[in-house]
């Protein structure tokens, strides 16, 4: 009985395991499919002639280098400001000793969450007009960085909540000041909840597309979702360049979760277990 136990669940993983990377591997072979092969008939599962045509159109004449470019400075400037400002948001919201005002300042934060993107919209668009910053990625980056102070910090908030008061205490009776403790003793234990906080960030600026559709005009100026969304037109999908696109898209999020993995395990499990 205990064998068919864990035989069922090892097909059910299995089965999920299949559906779950199915898109993936479909997207995958596209990518590496010639145009008639693409709408072939019957289904082709495996291209009888692998290409990388829609990889050489999608560097060579859509300028996709620059728009991944864009991407990439955007998502991780916009991700390491977010993460240092809700760092010491999150740290001053953890200590504080006040109840009440902390209540109301994390239920304004919880509120700013379920407000839907398009409502941000028009005025954001309005505040960077009077400044002069739309159709810039300096703009685009201060407005990704508003976006995610708000989850980050209370992110942050709850990692600090997990370090005893009394090692601070400590460690400034042996004469550090408040400063020398954050960045020498808290900042060190909390770097798994930094790795989360950045990852959580860096995934959700790299694939937002409606600030980006809105605020960036040029078109050396564009981001990757807003280049892939250039593949769909009235006259079709390019399905062989938007799949490509999307294989190289997903290169740097993967990326930031093998390195990243080890510690968000660690902020998620922390405190799990007790001594």
């Amino acid at each position: 009985m205990k064998l068919l136990r864990s035989l069922t669940k090892a097909l059910l993983l299995a089965m999920f395991l299949v559906f779950a990377l199915f898109p993936l591997f479909w997207i995958l072979i596209t990518s590496l499919k010639g145009g008639q092969e693409i709408y072939a008939f019957p289904v082709r599962y495996w291209p009888q002639t692998p290409t990388f045509d829609n990889y050489r159109y999608l560097f060579r004449i859509s300028d996709f280098s620059i728009y991944f470019r864009n991407s990439l400075v955007v998502s991780l400037v916009a991700s390491v400001g977010a993460m240092i400002i809700s760092v010491f948001s999150g740290y001053a919201l953890s200590r504080m000793r006040s109840r009440r005002p902390k209540f109301v300042l994390l239920l304004a934060m919880y509120f700013t969450q379920i407000i839907p993107t398009y409502m941000l919209m028009s005025p954001l668009f309005i505040s960077l007009a009077k400044i002069g910053m739309t159709d810039s990625l300096i703009g685009i980056t201060f407005a990704y960085v508003s976006m995610m102070i708000a989850f980050s910090t209370i992110m942050a908030k709850s990692f600090f909540d997990r370090i005893p008061v009394a090692l601070e205490e400590a460690a400034m009776t042996e004469g550090c000041t408040r400063t020398q403790t954050i960045f020498r003793i808290i900042l060190p234990l909390t770097l798994p909840g930094l790795a989360a906080i950045f990852s959580f960030a860096f995934v959700n600026i790299w694939n937002e597309l409606f600030l980006a559709v809105m605020l960036l005009s040029s078109n050396h100026k564009m981001t990757v979702p807003v280049a892939l969304n250039s593949f769909i037109s009235k006259a079709g999908v390019n399905w062989g360049v938007l799949s490509a696109g999307i294989v190289v898209a997903l290169l740097p999020t993967m990326i930031v979760f093998a390195f990243a993995q080890k510690f968000i395990i660690m902020g998620l499990t922390e405190g799990a277990v007790k001594g």
